[in-house]
């Protein structure tokens, strides 16, 4: 009956986004799913930056975690009595055509629900869809989630045909060009892409298979900061380059404005090497900001006799930095059946400020399309992970400290493994059914707890 009844809700807010864009003259014409066009009925009047709906999403995601093996537990310890919640997440994407080469995007969205354990107790965490809330109070009602400015400069005369989507109009750019982005953002937009897992929303929901959890990426609670990334565009290789504000304390929502002490730089190649599809993304980034040290915070503790305390060691100006390789390889239907893997490594010297308590990372999979069971819209995915922790960082946790997301008290230290298997039913044009498993050994790195079993079931509406 839980089931029926969020079904229900979503719905009522399918039927109420669509008032909402009756409302504001709009008139939806959905030609295929997930690229919806806007017209209007005297669309030729309307000046060309006149704000185009790019589109419009509602996801709602339903987890039970089943009771696990907790001899002992702290403040961030995963619950041994198993949990179950729901977390949903709206979102309405406008983009306009300011003049031939600049663009403007402005993301409107709202969550709402809870994930499990409040995002906390393992470094792969299940649900992309939350935010790293914690004890942090966001609250639920709508905030801009992106607002920036986008500038093209055409370094070639051949073009290509650039396909509506929820932050990128439509139309024909030139195959080598500079990209300059600026404004509120996601660094995850645009680096660390991958074909195959890359969208808690309709492919991996763990965060693992979605992103290189060793890239420490700058953001605030929600996965947002303000930036600049420009980069150079050619059909063969891509450089990036990006800079974002980095929050004043780890998981925070407030950004710092110190920008000479506290920001995180990235820098990526992508290659695209041969006539197969093959993508090879080399990434490396540098964290600057008032983060601690675990190996400092513990000889602290160590001289004054207490539990270490990483906060109590922050210091402005500190540097964190890592790398990291990201491949994708379509196999077969087009490219719709592919396969991926991530290696990533960060120094794991200084405090985990931004994404998830990890310090090295393998993660690797495939999708497979359903045209060879007569589906051909239907995706299933199946990945694993490895985590593990630098020795400063694992004996700050043995010690009973604790980071903004693990911290069991103690730790008897294993590598955090992961497997996720799903399968993507598309039931018509505009709404996607993901029935979800998980699976976690040694969940935050301790011997001593778990495994995890965890089962999902998401539903996703897209104009």
């Amino acid at each position: 009956m839980r089931n029926v009844r969020w079904i229900r809700d979503v719905a009522r807010a399918r039927s109420a986004f669509l008032r909402g864009a009756t409302g504001l003259g709009l008139a939806l014409t959905l030609s295929a799913f997930g690229s919806p066009t806007v017209a209007h009925a005297n669309l030729a009047e309307w000046p060309p930056w006149w704000p185009q709906l790019l589109g419009a999403q509602i996801t709602v995601i339903e987890q039970r975690l089943l009771p696990l093996r907790s001899p002992y537990a702290d403040v961030n310890s995963l619950k041994p009595g198993g949990a179950e919640e729901v977390s949903h997440t709206y979102g309405l994407y406008l983009g306009s055509q300011v003049t031939a080469n600049l663009q403007a995007y402005l993301d409107v969205e709202m969550a709402r629900g809870a994930g499990i354990n409040n995002a906390t107790g393992v470094a792969g965490y299940t649900n992309g869809d939350v935010i790293r809330q914690g004890t942090i109070d966001l609250g639920q009602d709508p905030y801009i989630a992106r607002a920036f400015l986008r500038y093209l400069i055409p370094l070639s005369p051949e073009t290509e045909i650039v396909p509506r989507d929820l932050d990128h109009l439509p139309g024909q750019e030139a195959v080598r060009r500079v990209e300059i982005k600026l404004g509120t953002l996601a660094a995850t937009d645009d680096f660390d892409l991958n074909r195959y897992a890359n969208s808690t929303r309709t492919q991996f929901m763990n965060w693992s298979l979605f992103n290189d959890t060793a890239w420490d990426f700058a953001a605030d609670t929600r996965g947002y900061s303000n930036g600049i990334m420009l980069a150079w565009i050619t059909p063969r290789w891509t450089v990036r380059l990006g800079s974002y504000q980095m929050p004043t304390r780890a998981n925070g929502n407030i950004l710092d404005k110190d920008l000479l002490r506290a920001r995180g730089d990235n820098l990526e190649v992508t290659l695209r090497p041969n006539a197969l599809g093959t993508v090879v993304r080399l990434l490396a980034y540098a964290n600057h900001g008032r983060m601690g040290v675990y190996r400092a915070a513990l000889d602290r503790a160590r001289t004054s006799g207490t539990t270490p305390s990483i906060t109590l060691d922050e210091r402005p100006g500190r540097v964190k930095y890592g790398f990291g390789l990201n491949v994708e390889q379509p196999l077969a239907d087009g490219g719709e059946t592919g396969a991926f893997l991530r290696l990533g490594w960060n120094d794991g010297q200084t405090e985990t400020f931004a994404f998830t308590e990890v310090d090295g990372h393998v993660s690797a999979g495939v999708q497979v399309n359903g045209v060879h069971w007569g589906r051909p819209e239907d995706q299933v995915g199946i990945g694993v992970a490895l985590h593990w922790l630098s020795p400063d960082h694992r004996a700050y946790l043995a010690a009973g400290g604790s980071g903004f997301e693990l911290g069991d008290g103690r730790l008897t230290y294993g590598v955090e493994g992961i497997f996720e298997l799903y399968y993507r039913l598309q039931i018509f044009r505009y709404a996607q059914l993901s029935p979800d498993f998980q699976y976690i050994q040694h969940p935050g790195y301790n011997r001593d707890r778990g495994p995890a079993s965890l089962f999902s079931l998401r539903v996703h509406l897209s104009y």
